[in-house]
C-alpha cells in the first residue's frame, strides 16, 4: 500500500499546467492535452528533463496556443526511470486527465511500457528520449511514433566512424536494460559486419556510481575501442573514471554511443574532447538553428540537444496533424502523422515510415578541444552526414508487422 501511495503521490505532485490554462480548470474534451513524461530528477534529468518540457511549451506558443479553436495544454511528470510508475501516471492521465497524447518518454523500458498502454487505450505516443529500435520494431503500434534517434542510427554513426578509422575490436560497457542491450547489439552487429570483432561485454546497473570493476575488465580485454552503451550521467561518470584508470592514455579509445550536447557541457571539454558522437541536431549548424538555440537559451540558460529540439518538433508535428485532420481523433491524426513530411527547425527532410519511425539525416560530430572552442557552448565539429536511409532500419527490416495495423 505504501508503494502504491507513493506512486500516486509522485504522479499527482508532478503534473503541471502551462500558462495557457488555469491551474484549477476542470478536465474537458474541449482542450487538446499533451503529456510530457520523462526523467526530471535522475540520471537523464539533463538529457531531456524539464528542458524538454520547456521545448514543448515553446512549440505550443509558436503554434499560437490553440488548434481547431481549442486551447492546448501541457501536463508533465517525472517517471523516475521506472516503468511501473510511468504506466500508473500514463493511465491516470488517459483515464482521468483526458490526455490526448504522451511524448518524450526517456528510457526505453518506460517508452515500451507506455506505448503498450497507449495502444490499448487508442492514444498517440511520440518517443523522443528513448532509443530502442523495438519501439518501431516488434513492439510497434499504429499510434506510436519514434522521433529523435534510435540505437541503429547511433551504431551506424558513431560505431561506423570508429570502425572505418581502424577501431576493429570492441568491448562494451552496457546499461542493464532494453536501451543498453539494443545499443550493444546494433553496434556489435555493425562492427562484425565490417570485419571487426567484439571481444566481450559487461552490464552495469542504471545510475551506478562505481565503474572500476567494469573498466578493469574493459582494460584487460585489450580491445581497441571501449563502447559505452549507456547515456546521460552514466556515460559522463564512466568517461571520468576511465581517465582515472588511464584507459585512453593506455592506447584504447572510448566510444560514447549516446552522448549529447548536455553531457558534454556537464563533463567539460577538457574531459570530453576528441570523442565522436552522433546527434540529429546542433545549435551552431546554421542561422535557423542558432536563432532557435538563442531563443531556448534565453528561457533556460542552456543550449538544447537533439532530444529537446526533437520534442519541440514532435509537439509541433502533432498539432499540424490535428489541424490537417480537422479533428483530434486518434486514428485520423495518426494517419496524418504517417502521411505528412516533417520540415521544421529540427529537420527539413523528415519522413515518417509506416512503422512510425521518423527517418531524417543524422550527423557525426567530434567534440572540440578547449583551444578550438571560440565561444560558450561551441563544442562540436561536424565530421559527416549520416543519410536517413543509412541511419534507420527500413520497415521490412524493423520487425514491425504493419499489416496488422487497422486500416
Amino acid at each position: 500500500m505504501r508503494q502504491y501511495a507513493l506512486i500516486l503521490a509522485a504522479s499527482a505532485a508532478a503534473i503541471a499546467l502551462t500558462p495557457f490554462t488555469a491551474a484549477a480548470q476542470e478536465v474537458s474534451d474541449d482542450v487538446v492535452k499533451i503529456g510530457i513524461l520523462n526523467d526530471q530528477s535522475g540520471v537523464y534529468a539533463d538529457f531531456g528533463g524539464k528542458w524538454s518540457v520547456e521545448a514543448a511549451k515553446m512549440a505550443i506558443e509558436d503554434f499560437g496556443g490553440t488548434v481547431l479553436g481549442k486551447p492546448i495544454e501541457i501536463v508533465d511528470a517525472d517517471h523516475q526511470n521506472k516503468a511501473d510508475i510511468a504506466s500508473n501516471i500514463a493511465r491516470e492521465w488517459y483515464d482521468v486527465q483526458k490526455v490526448d497524447a504522451i511524448m518524450e518518454l526517456t528510457t526505453s523500458s518506460v517508452a515500451l511500457a507506455v506505448q503498450g498502454l497507449s495502444k490499448e487505450k487508442g492514444k498517440i505516443d511520440i518517443v523522443t528520449g528513448a532509443a530502442s529500435t523495438e519501439i518501431t520494431g516488434k513492439q510497434c503500434s499504429p499510434y506510436g511514433f519514434h522521433w529523435a534517434y534510435d540505437t541503429h542510427a547511433l551504431a551506424v554513426g558513431t560505431g561506423g566512424a570508429l570502425v572505418k578509422a581502424g577501431g576493429d575490436s570492441w568491448f562494451f560497457l552496457t546499461a542493464d536494460y532494453a536501451f543498453g542491450y539494443s545499443l550493444e547489439q546494433q553496434t556489435g552487429d555493425f562492427v562484425k559486419a565490417n570485419g571487426g570483432n567484439v571481444l566481450g561485454a559487461v552490464r552495469h546497473p542504471l545510475a551506478t556510481t562505481d565503474y572500476s570493476s567494469f573498466l578493469l575488465q574493459a582494460q584487460a580485454s585489450g580491445a581497441k575501442v571501449v563502447g559505452l552503451a549507456n547515456a546521460g550521467l552514466d556515460t559522463a561518470n564512466a568517461i571520468k573514471q576511465a581517465a582515472e584508470f588511464g584507459i585512453v592514455a593506455g592506447g584504447q579509445q572510448l566510444a560514447a554511443l549516446l552522448f549529447t550536447l548536455s553531457e558534454v557541457h556537464g563533463l567539460g571539454l577538457e574531459a570530453a574532447n576528441g570523442i565522436n558522437l552522433t546527434e540529429g541536431w546542433y545549435w551552431d549548424q546554421n542561422d535557423e538553428n542558432r536563432a532557435f538555440g538563442e531563443k531556448f537559451f534565453a528561457r533556460t540558460q542552456r543550449m538544447p540537444n537533439t532530444i529537446q529540439v526533437g520534442t519541440y518538433s514532435a509537439v509541433t508535428q502533432y498539432l499540424k496533424a490535428i489541424d490537417a485532420a480537422k479533428t483530434d481523433e486518434t486514428k485520423a491524426v495518426a494517419a496524418k502523422l504517417h502521411e505528412m513530411p516533417v520540415s521544421d527547425v529540427f529537420t527539413k527532410n523528415g519522413k515518417v515510415q509506416a512503422n512510425g519511425r521518423m527517418a531524417y539525416d543524422m550527423y557525426l560530430f567530434q567534440v572540440k578541444t578547449p583551444a578550438d572552442s571560440t565561444k560558450p557552448w561551441d563544442y562540436f565539429k561536424e565530421i559527416a552526414t549520416v543519410p536517413a536511409a543509412e541511419a534507420y532500419l527500413s520497415v521490412e527490416d524493423s520487425g514491425c508487422d504493419v499489416s496488422a495495423f487497422p486500416k
